[in-house]
């Protein structure tokens, strides 16, 4: 079975295809066909890079405004009518990383209408990622609609955060109907950096306390005990945490509340200053 695997950042989408010979292949590097990264999406030097092993890099200027346009141009790169590669590959599966699963998704899912609009309705907790997230999936069915297409989301692996650990010192009955909780985000990075160490260093999870540092333009930490997200940054969006390269990180409440009253701004003016 050909994956082929479509993650969406800020700044860039990463992809690539994999060949999944056995449940025995624990090293992605063994199972690449090749990979790619389309840089400094909606620039005008937007490029696109091509590696595929053994073989010399390729490096194409493209036009990407957005996440959306960057996997069209990429999609038809590599499997339109004039391929940039000179052997053309099926894709069997596709799999696309999306930021906020919620309380609803927690798991990987197979991504159908229902599904792509929650995705959607998660926008407003991460205005920065799930709006691209979507727009990534509809290219992925547009270039393949045969082939299943699967949400995995960075919160999943912080689902099970325990209650001290993913509570905010809210009214509860708030907190229940507008399911306010610590989510966490990158999930999906600090689940593999963790399981890597594990294989390296040939322990077994249970009995093992980790602290597992993402550090991108978007940026987090995450306590791991016996395997298990039990702390990270992140919180309700991917706003909270560590200074990043477009957000700001945690701030006192107090100051939001003093430049709504005090500066004049909006809701919509802080939400564009902090992310």
């Amino acid at each position: 079975m050909n994956v082929l695997v479509l993650n969406a950042g800020s700044a860039t989408l990463k992809f690539g295809l994999y060949a999944m010979i056995s449940e025995a292949d624990t090293k992605p590097e063994d199972a690449l066909i090749w990979r790619g990264t389309v840089d400094r999406i909606g620039r005008s030097d937007t490029e696109l890079h091509l590696h595929v092993p053994g073989k010399h890099p390729i490096k194409l200027p493209v036009k990407a405004a957005d996440a959306s346009e960057a996997a069209t141009v990429s999609l038809k790169a590599l499997f339109g009518d004039t391929p940039v590669l000179s052997e053309a590959h099926r894709v069997d599966a596709i799999g696309c990383r999306v930021v906020h699963g919620g309380d609803r998704f927690t798991k990987p899912t197979r991504v159908t209408p229902e599904v792509l609009a929650g995705i959607r309705e998660l926008s407003s907790l991460a205005p920065l990622h799930n709006p691209q997230d979507a727009a990534v999936i509809e290219s992925a069915l547009l270039a393949f609609p045969n082939a299943p297409v699967f949400a995995i989301f960075d919160t999943s692996f912080h689902h099970n955060l325990p209650p001290v650990a993913a509570a905010y010192a809210l009214p509860a009955k708030l907190s229940r109907e507008h399911h306010l909780r610590r989510y966490g985000f990158h999930g999906i990075s600090h689940r593999y950096v963790s399981e890597l160490l594990f294989a390296h260093t040939g322990r077994e999870p249970v009995g093992t306390r980790l602290i597992s540092c993402h550090l991108g333009s978007g940026a987090s930490v995450c306590a791991i005990r016996d395997g298990r997200s039990v702390d990270t940054s992140m919180g309700l969006t991917p706003l909270e945490g560590l200074v990043m390269g477009t957000r700001s990180g945690d701030l006192d409440p107090g100051l939001l509340l003093y430049l709504l009253r005090s500066a004049n701004m909006t809701a919509d003016s802080l939400d564009d200053m902090l992310n």
